[in-house]
């Protein structure tokens, strides 16, 4: 099915919702002109728009889809219910990360714990990947990597339980072995042939994790474990050699920072004082959103940056230029258009009602904005 059939196919399913499914009230995908990316007809076209996953507050049960289309400029909410309308619950609890590899797009539900499994074309289900507490995904190859915190959702300083890296076998959609690394593992990338993960220690305030595990992807087991920085979080790989981690601090006297490790010397390179909320690269900049809670102010601070990963030095305070960064509340989410260069950031707002999402013009004017589901966060680019 082409990809500007999506809507169509979606509009199609909402026919059935009621044989299907008598019991639940699932919400309509509410449809919403925007803008178009480019000129309709433009045959180079490569990227035809974007799935947005909407996380939805922890034990609501409301993750959703959304998805934009580039060409026609609409915007189209919670799509996955109409495309599935015979999935109990629908997405679930938590939508913690987003990606499309090859022709599937795979949606990891934190809480819920799994990775949801579906064609990217037409948002139809598939299957799903049954992770415990899963929070992140990276691909090489067949396999789809994921860290998981395998035990419970509990703040205990005391946790024992170690976390682990899953290896998923894309085609038969099965786990196939798995490697132990430190406490809550979150963010993870894949350089060369290798994978960095970092450990965080969220449960286990005041004492949180400081390493990051590297795993050797042919052996599939840890063989090196880096000192890196307190708490840390997402993790990204540059076209430079180097792995960019971010520490989100201890929330009390220990700031966030940005942290950059040179693979070849092994040693870290970089140490920026920048809060990290999320992050995209983009050719050799990284785009970042920053909301930082103090615990002894009760206060949250936004920011915004631009950092050149050759350089390693922050280039920019911001990247929208026009001054209506004053109408987001909550930073959440960031991702640039690999075509356009138009930059994405999504509001949060205040994380229990629906969010909204801005895009701006490479040159952070913004073109338009429009509501999304409960805190939307995570972006994957659809091509051709």
């Amino acid at each position: 099915m082409k990809v500007s059939h999506i809507i169509l196919f979606v509009a199609a399913c909402l026919t059935v919702l009621t044989s299907c499914r008598k019991e639940d009230v699932i919400e309509k995908p509410t449809v919403t002109p925007v803008e178009p990316s480019g000129p309709a007809d433009d045959p180079s076209r490569a990227v035809v728009g974007f799935y947005l996953l909407n996380e939805g507050n922890m034990g609501s049960n409301k993750a959703t889809l959304d998805f934009y289309d580039a060409a026609s400029g609409t915007y189209t909410r919670n799509i996955y219910g109409a495309a599935n309308p015979s999935v109990a619950k629908e997405l679930g609890d938590v939508g913690n990360d987003l990606a499309i590899y090859g022709s599937r797009l795979y949606a990891l539900i934190n809480c819920s714990n799994k990775i949801e499994i579906m064609d990217a074309a037409t948002c139809r289900r598939i299957g799903q990947v049954n992770i415990p507490n899963c929070r992140f995904m990276a691909f090489d190859g067949p396999y789809l990597y994921v860290t998981s915190y395998a035990g419970p959702v509990v703040i205990d300083p005391d946790y024992k339980q170690l976390g682990y890296v899953a290896k998923v076998d894309t085609a038969t959609m099965e786990v196939v072995a798995t490697a132990t690394v430190g406490f809550q593992p979150d963010g993870i990338a894949v350089s060369g042939r290798r994978l960095y993960v970092a450990n965080s220690g969220g449960y286990m305030a005041p004492h949180y994790e400081r390493t990051m595990s590297v795993i050797d992807i042919p052996e599939f087991r840890v063989v090196d474990t880096v000192d890196i920085g307190l708490n840390l979080g997402l993790v990204l790989a540059d076209n430079c050699g180097q792995i960019w981690v971010a520490s989100r601090g201890n929330l009390y006297d220990i700031g966030p920072r940005l942290y950059c490790y040179d693979i070849a010397a092994r040693e870290i390179v970089a140490d920026l004082e920048i809060s990290v909320g999320d992050m995209w690269l983009d050719d050799d900049l990284i785009y970042i959103v920053g909301n930082e809670w103090s615990n002894v102010t009760m206060k949250n601070t936004v920011s915004y940056a631009v950092v050149d990963v050759r350089s390693h030095k922050k280039v920019a305070d911001s990247f929208i230029t026009d001054g209506t960064e004053t109408r987001i509340s909550k930073p959440y989410g960031v991702a640039v258009d690999p075509v356009s260069k138009d930059i994405y950031v999504t509001d949060g707002r205040n994380y229990v009602n629906p969010g909204d999402i801005y895009c701006f013009a490479p040159d952070g004017t913004l073109r338009w904005t429009t509501p999304t589901g409960d805190i939307p966060a995570h972006i994957a680019f659809l091509r051709k």
